[in-house]
């Protein structure tokens, strides 16, 4: 049995691998009633989630947050508790969340040796859920990675009309963009157009690069900066890349984790500023009888 995975306490003794005295020692940790894994291994939300998958084996689904980390489309904070959907009673706790619902094969996918509702399912129960934002951020995070337009979700909602929550899908989707490329983009972009602000292109092509949001007539970018966790390797490349962006004539905003998460006014304003500082300096170059500029109005 390997250890370093989640496994049934029960099972591993009636094998004898380990004994009971053995999983109340240093060597292994409880992470749910008779799940254990082995304590020197990082504990993160996948493995949480593998972790719950345990509890409702043949008898229900991961969803949520949890199916969204297996299905690699990641939307979810670090901590969020495992999802667990299942038709049984279970009583929920602090790291486990139940949904009690019966589930139609359909609406259901086995991934990394788990089920997990599929794609869709998991995008309308978060859609219908929790903070706006957050609920835009899980749609955009779903049909960015598998290609479903957000409209799906809506009429997923139609076949379960009256749904907890199902009263806003048709704005979640309009707020969604499958474009997004991560969740912090789809944060920065609420936050300009909760503000009254033009809408950036995503993903706009800059010669070899790829800018996360642009507005391409005043070349202005916008990003998220998440060099936090850049190896050096990739440092040097960004250090290339904004050379090059710069070089060709684009200023590019970057915005850092907790400005995004904490300040989005912030990341408005600063926006607003710097494409009212853009459009001025364009049409002062237009006057100026520069190429190329925008028509100053």
């Amino acid at each position: 049995m390997d250890f370093t995975q989640p496994f049934r306490g029960s099972v591993a003794v009636a094998d004898g691998q380990v004994t009971p005295t053995m999983l109340r020692g240093p060597r292994f940790r409880r992470l749910f009633p008779d799940v254990y894994v082995a304590s020197e291994v990082e504990v993160d939300l996948a493995l949480r989630s593998v972790a719950a998958y345990l509890l409702v084996e043949g008898r229900g689904a991961l969803g949520g947050y949890s199916a969204a980390e297996l299905l690699a489309a990641s939307c979810g904070p670090a901590d969020a508790p495992a999802e667990v959907v299942t038709p049984i009673h279970r009583r929920a706790r602090a790291d486990l969340l139940v949904r009690r619902e019966q589930l139609s094969p359909e609406l259901i996918c086995r991934t990394r040796g788990v089920v997990v509702t599929s794609p869709l399912l998991t995008a309308y129960h978060l859609a219908c859920r929790g903070d706006v934002v957050e609920a835009v951020v899980a749609v955009d995070a779903l049909t960015h990675k598998f290609g479903f337009p957000p409209r799906d979700v809506v009429r997923l909602g139609y076949d379960r009309f009256g749904g907890r929550g199902s009263a806003r899908l048709p704005e979640v989707a309009r707020l969604a963009d499958p474009l997004a490329d991560s969740p912090m983009e789809t944060r920065i972009r609420l936050a300009i157009r909760f503000a009254g602000l033009p809408l950036p292109v995503l993903q706009h092509p800059v010669g070899p690069y790829t800018l996360d949001m642009a507005y391409p007539e005043i070349m202005l970018g916008v990003e998220y900066d998440g060099r936090d966790h850049l190896t050096q390797e990739r440092a040097m490349r960004d250090l290339e890349r904004q050379a090059y962006l710069t070089g060709v004539g684009w200023k590019i905003l970057r915005f850092r984790k907790a400005e995004v998460l904490h300040r989005p006014g912030a990341v408005a304003a600063r926006v607003r500023w710097e494409l009212g500082t853009r459009v001025h300096d364009r049409c002062r170059a237009h006057i100026s009888g520069a190429a190329g500029a925008p028509t100053c109005r």
